[in-house]
């Protein structure tokens, strides 16, 4: 009798301590009879769903934990994989018993006896709540961050969030700028005047908790305030609020720089959880992606929107702000200059395009000193400027258009060189010469025009009778329909060369026109017209199809010509049947998606009409590759272009010209290859012309290089010739055994 009391005691110590374990688990437990009803839960089911066993027992798991997922098929099909001895894991969404919301990772297992009868289910049960809680807070806030919303709205959410998850927090983002000083970003629960206190104040030792930990780049908990000596000078800020303790963390860039601080503000004395932990730790990547994505784009408005040699406003941000000022306003009242440089072309000729750079950023100087702060001056491309006059009448724009002559009338002083300076000015004021930005500016272009046919180094105010360039528009626009029509329309290909390997990447097809009787009339002069006159889709339709008609012919002549790019009008790729007539191009010559690289430039960028962004959608889908061309000129902008899915980027000729002897121009290029990276583009230089350029793009880590130095644009016959030159000379060369590394590694 005594073994058999031994026995018991033993088997009731072992019971009691597989119940203590049991209870003891972070993980709910239920086990159920044989008709599928609940028998048993531990001590965590209680606690975390709140029913005594009293409350569940007797009743299905279905019937506890709802069906709101999951229906009898979904059923039947569990309890199949559970006949046949698995173990099930499941997501359930219930709710406990005061009716929260939970969300529960259910791994089910079933017990059979010998004969194969059922005798219980066991269920673990896993609270991921707070995991998925996390999720959607990710998701909302990448949703956002890729709608460009702004970095004050991105952070604003991210502290209303963790705030809703955890009540007793009130949370705050600041930004350390570039002098470290700290900058609010957000604190909804925060009162306006906590942020303009803290507002510019610098970072260091004991600089409260953000301050703090903002210097030493490591998270810092106070628990008291009151007392705590980091919060000596700053403590009056969050006592009276009720705030009590403060732990902050780094918001760590990914060079290793401290880009701000995430905090978090208790109304008792204390540290962080777990829970806190976890939370913040999504919460800090999602910050540090937010605040680098709002740099970029910032970097990238920049260079989008201001002339790189100038760093005047360039066309794209003068469009902008004449809409404002015309289009949009009920009573527009300003004058507009269209200022011209005479001869220019003259000097890029004759001293080259740095000597032609530094005689444009003189003119740039002294325009700005002749116009007021209100006023707008832009360069509007090339020599061109435009001066928008706010609130101007004719006699001021007339004393204007005075001052400025007088001023670039002083020789230019370049390199030891005395060069003399003029320009060519038209005038319109609104409303009288027109009510919308498009009207003014087209008439002072044509004002400035009748100048320069009338001397140069004057000004015209338009009038209506001023209409000799549009008869001669007219005839040359009579005379491209019939050049098209005719034939005259022909490809010249500059090739793309790969900066790695050395080896030619693609080639850029280039329209040319060549009258019988005018001889070569020049892209930048027929194209505009072509546009003007409707004809811009038809020559873009026979530039894809000669260009890829050519790929083909070069294909089989052995000619190894990766890719062709073709520039595609910005009315011609809203045009909803582009993608249909690529495809069509593509069928006809049996060349790849993927061969072919269609160049946009700013109209697409600016107006991302839906159209182009269906399109470029499209075409993407299709294989073929978008580039933005003449990116930084005033002519390009990648304000939208999270909108276009854009694969490549054209670094425009002018930032070559300073690349060897600028510290200014090799920093921009730098900033725009840096910027391609972070958003996975391919980077094409063009305007190459020397070696030394060269060297330093492919140091840079440039994918594509073209330009003068390789090979001018040229007829396909003599494309063709090129290459095999080329070849014949690779060919010829000596392969040491550097050389022989380096093509092993190129290929």
């Amino acid at each position: 009798m005594g073994e058999r009391d031994s026995s018991d005691e033993v088997s009731r110590s072992r019971q009691a301590l597989l119940e203590l374990a049991i209870n003891e688990v972070n993980t709910a437990i239920y086990v159920t009879d044989a008709q599928s009803r609940i028998a048993y839960v531990n001590d965590t089911f209680t606690s975390m769903l709140g029913y005594e066993p009293a409350d569940v027992i007797g009743l299905t798991a279905r019937e506890v934990f709802g069906s709101t997922r999951y229906s009898d098929s979904d059923y039947a099909r569990i309890w199949s994989q559970l006949g046949q001895g698995r173990t099930v894991t499941m997501e359930v969404r219930t709710h406990d018993r005061a009716g929260r919301e939970f969300w529960l990772t259910m791994s089910l297992r079933a017990k059979y006896a010998e004969d194969g009868s059922f005798l219980h289910l066991v269920g673990a049960l896993e609270n991921t709540t707070e995991s998925r809680r996390i999720q959607s807070l990710q998701h909302d806030v990448l949703e956002a961050v890729a709608q460009d919303a702004p970095l004050s709205e991105v952070m604003t959410l991210i502290c209303e969030r963790v705030e809703a998850m955890f009540p007793e927090v009130v949370a705050s983002v600041l930004a350390v700028d570039e002098d470290a000083r700290l900058r609010p970003l957000a604190a909804p629960s925060l009162p306006a005047a906590f942020g303009e206190a803290i507002d510019g104040l610098a970072i260091g030792p004991q600089a409260g908790s953000c301050g703090t930990c903002a210097w030493r780049a490591a998270s810092v908990t106070v628990v008291d305030i009151a007392t705590d000596p980091l919060w000596a000078d700053f403590k009056q800020l969050p006592l009276p609020l009720g705030l009590r303790a403060c732990w902050s963390s780094p918001i760590m860039r990914t060079d290793g720089r401290v880009a701000g601080t995430f905090a978090f503000y208790f109304r008792e004395q204390r540290g962080p959880s777990p829970s806190h932990e976890q939370v913040v730790n999504a919460c800090l990547q999602l910050c540090v992606l937010a605040i680098e994505r709002h740099e970029a784009a910032a970097r990238i408005a920049r260079l989008a929107y201001y002339d790189s040699l100038t760093g005047l406003p360039n066309r794209a941000k003068l469009r902008e702000e004449m809409v404002k000022r015309f289009d949009d306003s009920a009573s527009p009242e300003a004058a507009l200059i269209f200022l011209d440089i005479d001869h220019f072309k003259d000097v890029n000729d004759t001293l080259g395009h740095s000597v032609g750079d530094s005689f444009l950023k003189e003119i740039a100087l002294r325009l700005r000193k002749v116009v007021w702060p209100q006023d707008i001056i832009a360069r509007h491309g090339g020599d061109e400027f435009v001066i928008v006059l706010e609130g101007a009448t004719a006699p001021r724009a007339r004393a204007v258009a005075e001052a400025l002559l007088e001023a670039i009338s002083k020789p230019v002083e370049i390199e030891g060189v005395s060069l003399p300076a003029s320009a060519s000015i038209g005038i319109t004021v609104c409303p009288a010469d027109g009510a919308d930005s498009a009207t003014l500016l087209r008439n002072a272009d044509t004002a400035m025009y009748q100048a320069k046919r009338e001397g140069r180094s004057t000004f015209r105010f338009f009038a209506p009778s001023m209409n000799a360039m549009a008869q001669e528009r007219l005839l040359l626009g009579a005379l491209l329909r019939d050049a098209v029509v005719n034939g005259q329309i022909s490809l010249h290909y500059q090739p793309q060369i790969d900066a790695r390997s050395g080896r030619v990447s693609g080639a850029e097809a280039l329209a040319r026109w060549h009258h019988p009787a005018l001889g070569f009339i020049p892209p930048d002069r027929f194209i505009p017209l072509a546009e003007d006159c409707g004809l811009i889709e038809e020559i873009g339709e026979f530039c894809l199809a000669e260009a890829c008609a050519q790929l083909r012919r070069w294909d089989d002549a052995g000619c190894d010509v990766p890719q062709v790019a073709v520039n595609v009008s910005p009315i011609q790729f809203r045009n909803p049947a582009l993608p249909e007539t690529v495809a069509k191009v593509l069928a006809a010559t049996g060349l790849a998606g993927s061969r072919l690289i269609v160049e946009i430039t700013e109209g697409v960028m600016i107006d991302s009409y839906p159209a182009a962004v269906a399109n470029a959608t499209e075409l993407r889908r299709m294989g073929v590759a978008i580039s933005m061309d003449d990116f930084g000129t005033g002519y390009s902008s990648l304000s939208h272009l999270a909108k276009l899915p854009v694969s490549e980027l054209k670094i425009d000729r002018s930032f070559m010209a300073d690349l060897e002897d600028n510290d200014a121009a090799r920093a921009l290029v730098i900033a725009i290859v840096r910027i391609c990276e972070s958003l996975r583009l391919r980077v094409v230089a063009e305007g190459v012309e020397t070696i030394a350029q060269r060297r330093f793009l492919e140091t840079l880590g440039c994918d594509v290089l073209q330009g003068y130095l390789f090979a001018a644009p040229m007829p396909a016959p003599q494309f063709a010739e090129w290459l095999a030159a080329r070849a014949a000379q690779t060919a010829a060369q000596p392969v040491t055994p550097l050389a022989r590394a380096a093509r092993l590694l190129a290929s």
